[in-house]
């Protein structure tokens, strides 16, 4: 398996640098930052050896994993408990030293003042936990330059200790150290029997279930299977999303097959929020549950009733960040393992464990 280039772009200066109309950096500015953090990163790291040992063991270890670019020299990372490959021509790789996790990304330094220095005890139970409140207290006091971070912003325990994944209300996901010291956009593969497995399918899942744990039963509009249950999934969809329209039409086929669906409202398209909240505004399920049914499958949107001031879409909108969904319907097993193909090939009722 060959890691991709990723792109160049500061994930501090796209997605969460705070900047005030007198200190906002122009992209030149930004792009001049990264590069001496990326150079005096690199400048240190050289100062740091590991011993020939563990280097020639992750060496061969990539190797057989099918890294054929040349590997210039491996340093400690400043990521907690992962040393850090540096790969000619491509962005370097931070692996464990047992080198079953590992991640490819460029280390972007938090300019926020650092308040917090003490480290978190972890165990393995933790993993795809959300963090401690106290943690999460600790990681936020550290972020204050960063935008994008608040009480709500979703934050777990990766099988990796002292490397924590988290995510932006608007799904983004990164990983960053559990001092909030680095941050990168890469995510965590796993290496095993020698080979590039894809991501951390353990992590994603427990992480996932963690998230529906959170998620406010009554504002999820299910449609019950509607013989023996044999499977319950999760939807994050939009109204005006034609693939979630598509997905809509078949629910009643799944119920028969005794499948459940538990519909998370996810708006993503600009006109969808309010109408989203109409259909979330009706007084009982049933009635939310025939509002969402006029929406997908005529097109007819239910407006909020002149009483309704609240929005029933927002609080599970919100946990399901924690779920990065990159495109709806996302559709996930109950065991939170996410469908990535078309729901209209066969494979999706053998995911169900259908027929």
């Amino acid at each position: 398996m060959k890691f991709p280039i990723l792109k160049s772009a500061s994930l501090i200066g796209v997605v969460l640098l705070a900047t005030t109309a007198c200190a906002q950096p122009s992209a030149t500015d930004m792009t001049n930052k990264t590069a001496s953090q990326n150079n005096s990163q690199s400048i240190q790291n050289t100062k740091a050896t590991v011993s020939k040992a563990v280097d020639g063991q992750l060496r061969e270890l990539l190797t057989q994993a099918g890294i054929k670019t040349q590997i210039t020299s491996i340093v400690p990372s400043k990521l907690p408990n992962m040393y850090q490959v540096n790969l000619a021509g491509q962005l370097p790789l931070h692996i464990t030293e047992d080198g079953k996790y590992v991640i490819q990304g460029e280390l972007q330094q938090n300019p926020s003042k650092r308040v917090m220095t003490k480290v978190p005890q972890r165990n393995s139970a933790q993993v795809g936990k959300p963090v401690s409140a106290s943690l999460k207290a600790d990681l936020l006091s550290n972020m204050g330059a960063l935008k994008n971070m608040s009480a709500k912003t979703p934050f777990f325990y990766t099988a990796v200790p002292g490397v924590i994944w988290g995510a932006t209300l608007e799904g983004v996901p990164f990983l960053l150290s559990d001092d909030a010291q680095y941050i990168t956009d890469g995510e965590i593969s796993v290496i095993e029997n020698g080979q590039f497995i894809g991501l951390d399918s353990d992590f994603e899942k427990l992480k996932n279930q963690s998230v529906f744990t959170t998620l406010d039963s009554q504002q999820l509009i299910t449609y019950p299977a509607t013989s023996p249950e044999k499977a319950v999934i999760y939807v994050a969809t939009d109204v005006n999303c034609p693939y979630c329209r598509l997905l809509h039409k078949q629910l009643p086929m799944l119920n028969a097959k005794g499948v459940t669906v538990k519909t998370i409202g996810y708006p993503i398209y600009e006109e969808s929020p309010e109408q989203m909240r109409g259909i979330w505004c009706q007084a009982s399920e049933d009635g939310r549950r025939k509002a969402l049914d006029q929406a997908m499958l005529n097109g007819k949107m239910t407006p909020a009733p002149a009483t309704c001031k609240t929005n029933g879409v927002t609080a599970n909108r919100e946990k399901a960040a924690g779920l990065a969904v990159m495109a709806t319907p996302a559709i996930y097993r109950e065991d939170g393992v996410l469908f990535q193909a078309s729901f209209e090939s066969p494979e999706f009722l053998e995911f169900l464990g259908v027929q």
